[in-house]
């Protein structure tokens, strides 16, 4: 082996091992798999459904719980979708796959407007197709292959046009209770995913549902996340701290805090606390 091809193979097995970490800490956190799960990892074609894939695969070996994967793609009938390329893949590194039929595409092509942004219908289709699955064949946890940014993103996405401080949970009850949808990459940074991808040599499979149509606001998100990570590194990590660091009281919400009940208390020891520094022992109160 070349020098060359020693750094190459070295650099990656510290970025595997980084994922696998950052996997394995957010199960944990989480509690993401319970022995005797079967779980579902949802497989798109893409580069972040694949990375799931491969580390749960190899979590499955070690891990002191024992769970079982499946495999599941939807094949939406998209025109020229190359329907082959999952099921070899799947067969080639031996893992259980179901691959579900359904044409959600003419659906989205009949409703949306030509020009308009089909991924919520698209989105709102495949949820419904994949947990009618997971109910018919006794899935116990939903796995989708969302990373740190794509929570991120979600964030400003509802901060900005929905009004909500609102993201993308590691761990989800779905509306009518009978689904629970995990993410096991959502430690993970999406460049550490790529470089993965790109060592791993994955057949990725893009998404032309609607002509390599692109959510704007989406898009701005990412240049927005991906501008303040070259230009502030280390800022995404404390977004992405602040989401699990949430201080009720200090925001304006009333449903989560209550404001209106707040009722001063003179007995209280810190009601006591002076300071040697003029003025200080009033912010202290």
């Amino acid at each position: 082996m070349s020098d060359l091809e020693q750094k190459s193979r070295t650099q990656f097995n510290k970025l595997q091992k980084r994922l696998r970490r950052c996997v394995g800490e957010a199960i944990a956190d989480f509690n993401m798999i319970e022995d005797g799960d079967k779980i579902m990892v949802c497989l798109s074609g893409g580069k972040d459904s694949y990375t799931m894939l491969d580390i749960l695969l190899n979590l499955q070996k070690t891990a002191p719980v024992s769970f079982e994967i499946v495999a599941v793609n939807l094949d939406q009938k998209q025109p020229g979708f190359p329907e082959h390329v999952l099921p070899e893949y799947l067969q080639s590194i031996g893992v259980p796959f179901h691959i579900i039929e359904h044409d959600t595409y003419s659906i989205v092509k009949r409703i949306i407007p030509e020009g308009k942004t089909t991924c919520s219908l698209c989105s709102r289709l495949r949820r419904g197709t994949l947990y009618g699955f997971a109910k018919e064949h006794n899935v116990t946890k939903i796995a989708l292959g969302h990373h740190r940014e794509d929570i991120i993103e979600t964030f400003f996405l509802n901060m900005f046009y929905g009004g909500k401080l609102k993201a993308m949970p590691p761990k989800l009850l779905s509306d009518d209770k009978q689904n629970i949808i995990i993410r096991p990459l959502a430690y993970c940074r999406e460049k550490d995913i790529n470089r993965f991808a790109a060592f791993k040599k994955f057949p990725i499979i893009p998404c032309n549902l609607c002509g390599s149509q692109e959510n704007l606001q989406r898009k701005a998100m990412k240049q927005m996340l991906a501008g303040w990570d070259k230009q502030f590194p280390g800022r995404l990590e404390t977004i992405f701290a602040s989401l699990q660091n949430i201080a009720p009281s200090q925001m304006a919400d009333t449903g989560l805090f209550d404001f209106a009940g707040l009722q001063r208390d003179p007995d209280s020891p810190a009601a006591r606390v002076t300071s040697d520094e003029p003025g200080l022992d009033i912010l202290e109160r």
